[in-house]
């Protein structure tokens, strides 16, 4: 077998059989095939596709280029999730210690925020003292004690997906959605759940900007979970505008707390409604009765807030400054209205890139995070304000950042005098599989 043969025949667009995908996988992991022939079968996967039998087995292939954490032995069924990023998408912080609070034990592997989009292991780590990294049987301790953890991606698992995307993102194949949906689904098979629910974000502020595309990824994720004998199911989420009124680390931290703790600001309804959609069906993944009976019983009943204490306890975190956060917050740079009216539209990639030129991301994986940088909306979409009100409060300890950010923010929020519907709805678009 030689992957110049490989390479052509994806070109001439037929199908590879699983023998050929591994082949090449393995074979750029051991540095037998070189960056340029990977490159030219990437792009040529680019161009004309891959079935799902194709895509099957690529996953595979990365899933058994590392460690599998299988049989978990947790006393059942459990349940991952995954979203495919957006702005002010803090739901694991919530809907994993609410579902953990109904006796689903959560194996949650998460990863680090690039660009626009943030990362659940960044906010956990503005947490002072939070750990994030641990050896496969600390993992496991936790939440055979807790019930919970929440780390991050083992750099043991699917280990060949880490160097593909590498050359994928220097090579302009990065969005091909057979690509993608490989490229997820191997890090959440290898992490070992039984059943795997799927976040995929679409509008003006995902990387699936339109609801097609979102489809088909999503139908993607599916199938192959479904082939690799997983329980699967996906949610369609809007992310034309921001979830909550927190973008940015310590900021979107204290707005899962304070939600935790049944303090619900009325301007952030859309990140509730999805915080419980995403906790009741990774339940009825798992074979719970009464899934929304059960999350509202661990949210009004405190179960979940304390679930997510004992995490931050059990991961080295400093409580006191989680309660102390969850305190009211001020001397933010307050930004003014330019204008009168109704906010009928937002350009919410465009926000996370403000809260980036504030600190509050990273432009390369390289770069540093300022953790209590951000942005606190006082706005939802829909919402009447007046020339020269308060719209929002900028944080960040590089007061250089503020002038640039604050042209970028004000430059995304479309103001009419017409009313229009307010963001409020639930923000799940479609349900797939289950």
């Amino acid at each position: 077998m030689r992957i110049y043969e490989i390479i052509n025949k994806k070109k001439r667009n037929n199908t590879l059989t699983a023998e050929e995908i591994y082949f090449a996988v393995n074979g750029f992991v051991d540095g037998t095939i070189p960056d340029y022939q990977m490159s030219a079968l990437l792009m040529a996967i680019y161009f004309n596709g891959m079935n799902a039998a194709e895509t099957t087995a690529l996953t595979m292939a990365m899933v058994d280029s590392g460690e599998v954490l299988s049989g978990l032995d947790l006393g059942g069924i459990t349940v991952d999730k995954h979203s495919t990023g957006g702005v002010g998408d803090k739901t694991t912080l919530a809907v994993v210690p609410i579902v953990a609070a109904c006796g689903i034990p959560i194996a949650k592997m998460s990863g680090r925020g690039l660009g626009h989009t943030g990362g659940t292991i960044d906010k956990l780590e503005a947490i002072a003292g939070f750990k994030t990294s641990f050896s496969a049987a600390e993992f496991l301790a936790i939440i055979k004690k807790h019930g919970l953890c929440i780390a991050g991606q083992s750099a043991n698992l699917a280990p060949a997906d880490k160097k593909i995307y590498a050359l994928r993102d220097a090579t302009a194949t990065v969005d091909s959605i057979p690509l993608i949906a490989a490229s997820i689904m191997s890090k959440k098979i290898a992490a070992g759940a039984d059943a795997i629910l799927l976040d995929v974000k679409t509008g003006n502020g995902a990387f699936m900007k339109n609801l097609a595309d979102a489809e088909k990824l999503a139908h993607a994720m599916v199938e192959i979970g479904e082939g690799c004998g997983r329980k699967m199911s996906a949610l369609i989420t809007d992310m034309s505008a921001p979830l909550g009124c927190a973008i940015g680390n310590a900021l979107e931290v204290r707005e899962v707390v304070l939600f935790l703790q049944g303090k619900r600001n009325p301007l952030a309804e859309n990140l509730y409604i999805l915080c419980e959609e995403l906790a009741a069906e990774m339940l009825t993944l798992a074979g719970h009765e009464n899934a929304r009976e059960a999350v509202q019983k661990a949210l009004a009943s405190g179960g979940a807030l304390q679930k997510f204490m004992s995490m931050v306890e059990a991961q080295g975190g400093n409580t006191a400054y989680v309660e102390n956060l969850a305190r009211e917050q001020g001397g933010g740079e307050k930004i003014l209205a330019p204008e009168s009216g109704y906010i009928c539209e937002l350009d919410t990639e465009g926000i996370g890139i403000a809260a980036m030129l504030l600190g509050a991301g990273r432009k390369r994986k390289e770069d540093a995070i300022d953790y209590t940088a951000g942005i606190e909306l006082k706005f939802a979409r829909g919402s009447l304000v007046e020339k020269g009100q308060v719209v929002a409060e900028f944080f960040t300890e590089n007061r250089d950042s503020i002038a640039e950010a604050r042209e970028r923010f004000l430059g995304c929020i479309t103001f009419s005098q017409e009313r229009v519907a307010k963001s409020y709805e639930s923000p799940v678009i479609a349900r797939i599989g289950g």
